[in-house]
């Protein structure tokens, strides 16, 4: 790469930074001035050098893959919805485990060239001592949140780079991975930089329910309208109310340090409540926050309490139940002191509840699957990225005569082709290298007595494929490295945005599979089809804990209108930045990112004629790059695009590489944008 060239220059530029802190009108902030300090006299790196960070062997990433899955399976949800909010294709999420190793990295395909050429890759060790001064190795090093633009980099080759990191903590205050944005753009927008934070901290709240999913949780926040959102502190409990873990805003709001301080006290020595009680009081309020005292002091917070995630049929987005009463069950047991001591199971919202806001389809498609979920047919949901599939499968485990079993979610995309066999049928202890002491079982036998859901299934490797027959033919698993066969009984759903019928066709998918899956198949409308979007944008601003929260006009009109390629997910995360970013009591477009209002705008401003024809134009170099060749007539956005480009061209006289500076994008970005909405230079 020419970015890789020597420049001594450079190693000239970092002395007389690190004797100034300033030159040529650059001034590094100074944890980078700390850090390039450690790069030249602790690890004796040359900044000239061109150093590509090493890249681990397959096994030793998988093995710390193994040793920090609990991290990247908390981590990859909200990775996704945090690249998809920031909306920059010339852009990667990564993370990395505590030593700076990758672990996972979301990227566009226009940008993974260039991605890879960094040496950001699966695999590879962004340390300082591997990497010098950079946004993930300088976070763990400093221990705190950090952003690293352009020549604050140690090295020649990343100072076209710009990083914003966050450190990601576990539950006893030790960093676990770096959460980290790499992007081209020379300047992070603030609203960027607060995504990554809140993405940070949903990663570390993720961590403590999953390590606590037998626990009982209680958020609280000394005000109410905060309960149920990222400020809220979050305490794990026993069912004799004994703490276990916490998170940094409950240990912050408690006046709390480290985890120790807390943790195997009781609830009551920390509120003047019992479990039992706080769990009553919140099914009493239909889950509204209600006030409680600090044992010791005169400390007002709201809580609201929440059943253990394994005893109850959990919904894929967390929400707190919409209505709730005591079950009528519990008063025909006998009172033994255990259940003396229990608090009061919670019955949970029929699954229709769930997913049912209005809309004919949603509704009808629900019935259908509701109808065959207890007759052992296997269900198939088809529908777009985001649409929210997981969710309802979640619904109809609800709905069925297994819901008080488990539902266990499987997404056969996430997983890599290496450990999809070990985490789908468990292995036996020493089964392989790295396998943990105990061996593992693996997610169809965790699902027995309850529902597998299998998620993205067309994307599960064809050798897989034959072993999943087998087990859904025969209802046994047979564990990697067991000669012992564990008989299983589940109930299967499955679910993917791909036309299982055209991989069949193209032989990426087993014919005998696909059918043995197909027993039903349900669609779900993408959400810029529904019919129930208002109620549903309610419902999740309810989910936020800000029902009394007003949208203006302006805001109702521009949720209406998007077209939402991200679906229910990314109006979720849009809704849930917006409530964050609100110190009022009602939305208005300040709070909405960007990009949406500027859509809005674009749109307004089109003329009547807005679907007028544009010739059309075939391009091979388009085609070969994996562009779609639009066709006329343009559609409204592609349209408004079009507008945008031809504004800014004129502005700057049709100079390309000033109009391609002016966006942050680079000449060949800018050139594929062009010919996608059919401009010629």
């Amino acid at each position: 790469m020419s970015s890789c060239q020597p420049l001594a220059e450079k190693g000239h530029q970092v002395e007389a930074i690190m004797r100034e802190r300033v030159r040529d009108g650059f001034a590094p902030s100074a944890p980078v001035v700390r850090s390039w300090t450690r790069c030249i006299e602790d690890y004796g790196l040359d900044p000239d050098v061109c150093v590509a960070p090493p890249v681990m062997t397959s096994a030793e990433l998988a093995l710390r893959r193994e040793q920090s899955a609990e991290l990247v399976d908390c981590a990859k949800l909200e990775m996704a919805t945090l690249y998809q909010q920031l909306g920059d294709p010339e852009l990667a999420v990564v993370m990395t485990d505590a030593d700076g190793v990758i672990l996972h990295l979301a990227s566009s395909p226009e940008f993974a060239g260039e991605v890879e050429d960094w040496g950001l890759c699966a695999g590879a060790i962004w340390n300082e001592r591997a990497a010098g001064t950079n946004g993930m190795g300088t976070c763990l090093a400093e221990g705190k949140s950090i952003a690293v633009r352009q020549h604050e980099h140690f090295y020649r080759r990343y100072t076209t780079l710009t990083c914003a990191a966050a450190p990601v903590f576990d539950e006893r205050g030790t960093i676990a991975g770096v959460l980290d944005v790499t992007s081209r753009s020379p300047l992070l927008q603030q609203h960027s930089l607060v995504l990554v934070g809140m993405s940070r901290q949903m990663i570390e709240n993720r961590l403590l329910d999953a390590r606590h999913t037998q626990a009982y949780r209680i958020q609280f926040h000394s005000r109410p309208e905060f309960v149920g959102t990222l400020h809220a502190g979050k305490l794990t409990v026993d069912e004799d109310g004994t703490i276990l873990g916490a998170n940094r805003s409950a240990l912050v709001q408690l006046g709390f340090v480290t985890l120790d301080e807390i943790a195997g006290q009781s609830v009551t020595e920390i509120f003047n409540a019992s479990l039992n009680e706080i769990v009553a009081r919140s099914t009493r309020s239909s889950f509204y926050p209600v006030a409680i005292y600090r044992t010791h002091g005169s400390s007002r917070f709201f809580v609201v309490a929440q059943e253990p995630r394994d005893r109850a049929a959990r919904d894929a987005i967390s929400p707190p139940p919409v209505a709730a009463s005591f079950d009528d069950t519990a008063s025909d047991q006998p009172a033994t002191p255990a259940l003396a001591r229990r608090p009061t199971r919670i019955t949970r919202p029929t699954g229709a509840s769930r997913v049912e806001f209005g809309d004919a389809q949603i509704a009808s498609q629900f019935d259908l699957g509701a109808r065959v979920i207890d007759r052992g047919i296997s269900v198939l949901v088809h529908g777009e990225t985001g649409s929210g599939k997981e969710v309802f499968a979640n619904a109809l485990h609800a709905a069925s005569e297994r819901n008080s079993g488990p539902f266990v979610a499987v997404n056969c995309a996430s997983l890599p082709e290496h450990l999809i066999e070990s985490e789908l049928f468990g292995y036996r202890a020493g089964a392989f290298t790295g396998a943990q002491r105990e061996g593992r079982r693996g997610k169809i036998l965790q699902a027995d007595g309850g529902t597998l859901f299998l998620d993205e299934i067309g994307d599960m490797p064809l050798a897989l494929q034959a072993r999943l027959l087998r087990v859904l033919e025969e209802r046994e698993v047979t564990p990697l490295g067991s000669e012992t066969v564990v008989k299983v009984d589940f109930q299967l759903v499955s679910a993917s945005h791909r036309d299982l019928a055209e991989l069949v066709e193209s032989g990426q998918f087993r014919e005998d599979l696909y059918y043995r899956l197909n027993g039903v198949m349900l669609e779900l409308p993408p959400l810029r089809a529904r019919k129930d979007k208002l109620a549903l944008i309610r419902h999740l601003l309810e989910k936020e804990n800000t029902p009394a929260l007003r949208i203006s006009a302006d805001v109702r009109q521009i949720l209406l209108d998007s077209d939402w390629p991200g679906n229910i997910r990314q109006l979720r995360n849009v809704l849930r930045t917006a409530v964050a970013l609100c110190d009022g009591d009602e939305l208005t477009t300040a709070h909405l990112p960007a990009w949406l209002v500027q859509r809005e705008k674009n749109l307004n401003r089109q003329p009547a004629a807005s679907t007028a024809s544009v010739p059309q134009e075939a391009d091979d170099d388009a085609d070969a790059e994996g562009e779609t060749n639009i066709a006329a007539p343009l559609n409204a956005i592609l349209l408004a695009e079009r507008e945008a480009l031809l504004a800014l061209l004129d502005k700057h006289r049709w100079n390309v590489s000033q109009v391609a500076i002016a966006l942050g994008i680079t000449r060949n970005t800018l050139y594929r944008k062009m010919r996608r909405v059919h401009i010629k230079t």
